[in-house]
């Protein structure tokens, strides 16, 4: 199964380096005149013109990724059957496996940027199954199909001049570079200025390419997550046992302890010992009755990675496991809400005065601090699992 088309609706939704909305940025209007002020932008950041010209030359406006940028599906799926459905047996192997064969290049990433291999087959596995779907959408066509939108120029148009520095150095094809719908190229899919700012020539041939060269995708994934303030030789997630009388409203992202004030209140590691001086946060992604993991500095860079809490969660599990961690505790969870009754219950929450983020359905952040907060106004356990019992009560 290829992760991408499994993955469009939530990449709708948390699309790898992109921001909030951005604006100040020209777009809209007839679509030739906005790339001819493109080109004029080009030759004023001081690119040569008849280059420009040549780059800009078939670029077409694409309605799919249009379509795709107003996706409003998102997998309702709870985190772990989301993960026991992105973490197959095959999956799990091939990732040992790609381990082993790479072993070299593994070795010089965790000695030059410090992060574990884990992390990295993680994204490799779950961005494009390891290189083996990498996305069909013409690149070029693709951001500056965004950048025309109003939605978000600033981010777009940049990436457009990214770019085009690649093109001339050699790295960017705009009539076949193609990858996913917003802009992400190659293995670990990752931004024209993303590969500007963190691009390593992992294999020695002289030239970047995320979409051939494993090692150089590889490499440059390494040396972002570094950038992106990645602590070497610290852990990101560990799986935990949670004591019966732990006090709920603790948990979550909100609530930071050392791993040492944890052990005091209890939680105790499944494996090993919790880092004692480390900053971390207790997570648990379906409530009380479900899993439970502490989660580390680390765990919070990938979010610059993907903004999406499920997908995160279910990566860094993912890496933990291809470094030998053992098939996590499902518990017994209660069950958790659909669609329809997700949104009636952020509509209750918004009522009484809880910011949610919108009325859309998704349990993000706000959803889940909001839920959190008011499980403590109600007496409940303040797990920040919204269940239908919570839906009842309000």
């Amino acid at each position: 199964m290829h992760l991408l088309p499994f993955l469009t609706a939530l990449m709708a939704l948390a699309v790898p380096g992109i921001a909030p909305a951005q604006q100040g940025a020209p777009c809209g209007g007839g679509f030739s005149d906005f790339v001819a002020d493109l080109r004029s932008e080009a030759a004023a950041r001081g690119h040569d013109p008849a280059g420009a010209e040549r780059f800009f030359a078939g670029v077409k406006q694409d309605a799919a990724v249009l379509r795709a940028d107003r996706a409003q599906g998102v997998f309702l799926k709870p985190f772990t059957e989301f993960a026991q459905r992105l973490i197959s047996s095959d999956r799990l192997n091939t990732g040992r496996a790609k381990g082993q064969e790479m072993d070299a290049i593994f070795d010089r990433i965790e000695a030059e940027y410090g992060v574990s291999r884990g992390v990295l087959l993680a994204f490799w596995a779950f961005e494009t199954d390891f290189g083996g779907f990498q996305g069909d959408f013409n690149t070029l066509n693709a951001l500056v199909t965004l950048a025309h939108d109003c939605r978000r120029p600033a981010l777009f148009r940049s990436q457009i001049f990214a770019a085009l520095t690649l093109y001339e150095q050699g790295d960017f094809d705009p009539d076949h570079t193609t990858g996913a719908w917003a802009g992400e190229i190659g293995m670990v899919q990752m931004l024209p200025q993303d590969i500007l700012d963190n691009g390593i020539d992992g294999d020695g041939d002289g030239h970047v390419s995320l979409k051939t060269s494993a090692p150089d995708a590889l490499m440059s994934g390494g040396r972002m997550l570094q950038h992106l303030g990645w602590r070497a030789n610290e852990p990101w997630l560990q799986e935990v046992t949670l004591p019966a009388d732990l006090d709920w409203s603790q948990t979550g992202l909100r609530t930071t302890k050392t791993g040492a004030e944890w052990a005091a209140m209890g939680v105790t590691a499944r494996e090993g010992a919790l880092a004692p001086e480390l900053p971390a946060n207790v997570l648990l992604p379906e409530g009380r009755g479900g899993p439970a993991f502490v989660a580390y500095p680390n765990f919070r860079v990938l979010f610059e990675w993907n903004q999406s809490y499920t997908y995160v969660l279910t990566a860094a599990y993912f890496a933990t496991r291809l470094e030998g961690a053992p098939v996590m505790r499902l518990g017994d969870p209660d069950p958790g809400l659909d669609l329809a009754q997700m949104k009636r219950l952020q509509e209750k929450l918004a009522a009484r005065g809880h910011d949610v983020g919108g009325i859309d359905g998704i349990l993000g952040a706000g959803t889940r601090a909001a839920v959190q907060d008011v499980q403590a106004e109600l007496g409940l356990p303040a797990d920040a699992w919204p269940t239908r019992a919570l839906l009842d009560r309000l």
